[in-house]
C-alpha cells in the first residue's frame, strides 16, 4: 500500500480530527513510498527504531511518537539521531495519541477494560463524547487485593495500590491509560469506588486518601501496549501487512 494511502486508512479508523490533542497524529516523518512490512510499538524511542531497521520494515506505528506542543523545535540531539535513523532507513513514521487512547474498540481504554474484564458504561468527561477517562463496571464486586493481584497478573506488573479509607469492595470503576491520574476527582464525584491510570503524582495519593476512592497505578507502559498491539493486529488482518508488535521494556 502507498504510505499516504496508509495514512488515510489509519484515519478513517482512529479520526483524529475529531480530537485536540497535544502533537500531530498521522505521519510524522516520510519514508519509503510502498509499505508492506510494519513494527508497533508504544514509543518511537530509538530502541524500537533499530528493531525497525533489523526487521527491514517500511513503517513504524507508535503510540507516543515526536513533535508534542511545548517541546524544543530544533532537531538535534536525541531527536536529530532518531529522525536520522528514520530518514536513512526510509522508514515511514505513524504516531496516534489521544485518538488512539479513545477509540472504542482498538484504543488503549478499551483494551484495558477488556483485559480486566470491565465493562464500558460511559465517558467520565461531562458533555464529552470522546472523553479521554472513561468508567464502568466489574462483572461481580472484589476487594482492592484482589483487584490489584488481577491487575498485576494481566499487565505483567505490580501495581501502586492506595486503598485508604476506601470502600471494602470494588464494582464500579474508573480508568484512563497513561498519564491521566488527574481523572481520578471526576471518578470520585461519580461516585466510583475505583480509579486506575498509568502515572500517579505525588498528589494523587492525597487525592484518593481524602475522597475515599482506590486508586492504582499500573504504569504508562504497561496500560498503553494493547491499543497499538490491536491497531496492527487489524491492519494485518483487513489489509494483509505484515505486521510485528515490539515491546521495548519500560517499568514506568
Amino acid at each position: 500500500m502507498n504510505n499516504i494511502q496508509l495514512e488515510s486508512v489509519l484515519n478513517d479508523i482512529l479520526s483524529p480530527h475529531l480530537i485536540n490533542d497535544y502533537c500531530p497524529n498521522g505521519l510524522q516523518v516520510e519514508g519509503k513510498t510502498e509499505v508492506k512490512k510494519i513494527i508497533t510499538g508504544v514509543t518511537a524511542c530509538q530502541a524500537l527504531i533499530e528493531r525497525a531497521i533489523e526487521e527491514k520494515a517500511d513503517a513504524l506505528l507508535v503510540h507516543h511518537g515526536f513533535f508534542w506542543k511545548g517541546e524544543p523545535a530544533e532537531i538535534r540531539g536525541m531527536k536529530f539521531r532518531r529522525i536520522k535513523a528514520l530518514i536513512e532507513n526510509g522508514i515511514n513514521l505513524y504516531a496516534y495519541h489521544l485518538p488512539l487512547d479513545v477509540h472504542p474498540t482498538l484504543g488503549n481504554n478499551a483494551m484495558l477494560a477488556q483485559l480486566l474484564g470491565l465493562e464500558v458504561l460511559g465517558g467520565l468527561e461531562p458533555g464529552k463524547s470522546n472523553s479521554v477517562a472513561i468508567y464502568g463496571q466489574l462483572a461481580q464486586p472484589m476487594s482492592g487485593t484482589d483487584f490489584a493481584a488481577r491487575i498485576a497478573m494481566t499487565l505483567q506488573r505490580e501495581p501502586l495500590h492506595i486503598g485508604d479509607n476506601a470502600p471494602t469492595e470494588i464494582k464500579t470503576v474508573g480508568w484512563c491509560t497513561g498519564g491521566g491520574q488527574d481523572f481520578i476527582e471526576l471518578a470520585a464525584q461519580k461516585g466510583l469506588d475505583a480509579f486506575i491510570s498509568g502515572e500517579i503524582s505525588e498528589r494523587t495519593v492525597h487525592t484518593a486518601r481524602e475522597l475515599g476512592i482506590h486508586y492504582f497505578s499500573a504504569g504508562h507502559h504497561a496500560t498503553e501496549r494493547y491499543g497499538i498491539k490491536a491497531l496492527g493486529e487489524h491492519l494485518a488482518q483487513q489489509h494483509g501487512f505484515d505486521v510485528t508488535f515490539i515491546d521495548i521494556d519500560n517499568p514506568v
